[in-house]
């Protein structure tokens, strides 16, 4: 949540900072500012809404001249969404200007510290405060802007990724992170400084990501020089060769970022499996894994933290390693977890699983997972990632980016990789004999073409979808290893359509939600051959005989819940705990096409932001 956006170098500014604002509004935002220096004069324009109303508004506010500039899109913490609250901000002598993506926790105090010595506020946020704070000790303490930033970040509790600028130094920006992610693109005399890499890629494939803690001066003679906060030790920059592609983060035609990765799911899985898994050779590498996996045959217990769909992934993981593995699993909300002081030893390991490897939450459950002496894997999809460089060891899915907000590849992929990790587990504790572990490489293999022909299906899930979009709550029905997906296809309805939804296990209808049922509820069941296909059809029942509208997920030919649903929607056969790589799909393919049908911001749903990056 939140994009920060800086360029300094010999280029216009303005193109260059208004464009990554418009690759960085996946992230979630109210509001979206920019900063330009033209040499002479520090020029803001700011507003509430969407970066095409930036646009807009500079129009008619400034002129669009200047070789350095920052950008932000806001997510809205301490101060309602609107123009004054909107970064970037000023201090009060004008000279220094501010982007803060995070919170600081203490800017009451300080606040009132600084009204004490004569400065005044416009705004009601945190980053205001902020950059006056830097403002007080610069003058003060009579330093440089970067030692200016060092001493008051210093002063403050929270999180933050930022950049500075003063107009009396202006070949320089000074950024600091802590919590917040923040990357520095390295070019050919010019820097350019952003939330993730997709503002910069066009222009550099070499970045810098700072660390927690890390602060940088980025001159543009001098290049950029790293520093600790606390200790003001320096640390060498770390320059990566970023894989990813322009075309990666760009629509390719399709109408939404969600639909099109919606349908990049067959090639998604097959990235992620590739050169792991080895059919031919009947074995799983995984170096995260093969390099502990006396870790993991010796755990006490596996624990998977995570938020969102991760957590619904990681309850999918639940009900495979316990089944395939036979290993104890506990599945927490990471925002929970956290909180509840929990009994970890040093004999339990915890999966942690984030699309972003950014998600707060998440990082804050791996740091106390840590602390008490746990062995902690994570599973994320960006290199490089907060997560990725916390935990002790790990495995990327190799999804490639993730645009929309509502993650529908991150799902699956998640489970490919946490399927790996339990079969190879299972064969490796004796659970899974040779021909049974054979059999599932050879089915996983297999499912990219299964995902592929499930999404076949799209103009028939696009009529069903046109049947059902104006109800007003639906209810999504699973059992075994596709309750989960029941959650997962209640999530995203809700996500992108804005229509209460509510995944449940199907035998605990009769429990509470039967009441519920009419003739305007449709009811979303995932009935699978494999399983408890028995009992889910008796569910079906159920509902049919309480008038309530019934749409099957079924396996093709299914033919018994054709009988009893209103609409069914067939995925090809596999065995039962790869089921949820395919049942998913038309649940997605439902969500995405109500939402568009409802007119709904599908790839930016309101009040979301794809990257949680705060509490």
């Amino acid at each position: 949540m939140c994009g920060i956006v800086g360029y300094i170098g010999k280029k216009e500014a303005y193109p260059i900072v208004m464009e990554g604002l418009k690759r960085l509004e996946y992230r979630g935002y109210d509001s979206a500012g920019i900063a330009l220096y033209d040499g002479s004069e520090l020029k803001l324009s700011k507003t509430k809404g969407k970066v095409a109303d930036l646009e807009e508004k500079v129009k008619t506010e400034i002129s669009k001249d200047g070789s350095v500039g920052i950008g932000h899109t806001r997510w809205a913490t301490h101060g309602v969404p609107n123009d004054v609250n909107s970064h970037p901000h000023y201090s009060n002598s004008g000279d220094l200007v501010i982007i803060h993506n995070g919170i600081i926790e203490n800017y009451e105090s300080i606040k009132k510290e600084l009204i004490k010595r004569g400065y005044t506020f416009k705004s009601d946020t945190d980053t205001e405060v902020l950059i006056n704070l830097i403002e007080d000790v610069k003058k003060n303490e009579k330093v440089k802007l970067g030692k200016a930033v060092q001493i008051a970040l210093n002063q403050v509790v929270g999180a933050y990724a930022i950049a500075v600028f003063d107009k009396n130094k202006p070949d320089e920006i000074v950024v600091a992170k802590l919590g917040s992610p923040l990357a520095i693109g390295v070019g050919e005399e010019e820097f350019f400084i952003a939330s993730d890499a997709s503002p910069f890629l066009e222009y550099t494939k070499k970045a810098i990501y700072l660390e927690d803690e890390e602060m940088a001066i980025v001159r543009l003679k001098k290049g950029v020089k790293i520093r600790k906060i606390k200790n003001d030790s320096l640390v060498d920059p770390y320059i990566q060769e970023l894989k990813i592609n322009l075309e990666q983060i760009e629509k390719g035609g399709y109408e939404h970022f969600m639909l099109k990765e919606i349908h990049e799911q067959p090639n998604a899985i097959k990235d992620t499996y590739r050169g792991r898994l080895r059919v031919n050779d009947s074995i799983i590498k995984m170096a995260g894994i093969d390099d502990n996996l006396e870790k993991f045959l010796n755990a006490n217990r596996i624990i998977i933290v995570a938020c969102g769909t991760s957590w619904h992934a990681g309850l999918v993981a639940e009900y495979i390693f316990e089944d395939l593995a036979r290993i104890p699993v506990e599945v927490e909300y990471a925002s929970e977890f956290r909180y509840r002081n929990p009994v970890i030893s040093e004999k339990d390991v915890v999966i942690a699983i984030s699309q972003s490897g950014e998600t707060a939450d998440t990082l804050a459950a791996i740091k106390l997972a840590k602390q008490k002496g746990a062995f902690v894997f994570g599973v994320c999809n960006v290199v490089g990632s907060s997560i990725a460089r916390e935990t002790h060891a790990g495995a990327y899915t190799h999804a490639g980016p993730e645009i929309g907000v509502a993650s529908t590849k991150a799902f699956t992929t998640q489970i490919t990789v946490l399927t790996l990790i339990a079969l190879k587990l299972a064969k490796s504790n004796g659970n899974l004999s040779n021909s049974e572990f054979q059999k599932h490489l050879v089915e996983l293999e297999l499912i990219p073409n299964k995902v592929a022909e499930a999404l076949k299906s799209d103009d028939h899930i696009k009529m069903v979808a046109e049947t059902y979009k104006d109800a007003k709550n639906c209810l999504y029905l699973g059992r075994g290893f596709n309750f989960p997906v029941a959650l997962e296809g209640a999530l995203k309805l809700k996500e992108i359509s804005y229509i209460h939804a509510e995944g449940y296990p199907a035998a605990e209808m009769k429990h509470g939600p039967i009441a519920l049922i009419d003739d305007q509820m449709p009811v979303f069941v995932i009935a699978t051959k494999k399983g408890h296909y028995e009992k889910v059809v008796s569910n079906i029942q159920e509902i049919k005989s309480r008038s309530g509208k019934i749409i099957g997920i079924v396996t093709k030919g299914d033919q018994d819940v054709k009988e009893l649903a209103d609409h069914v929607i067939e995925v090809p056969e596999t065995i039962e705990s790869l089921t949820p790589l395919l049942t998913t799909i038309p649940l997605q393919l439902l969500s995405y096409h109500i939402a568009v049908m409802l007119g709904k911001n599908v790839d930016q749903p309101r009040n979301l932001a794809k990257s949680v990056t705060v509490e």
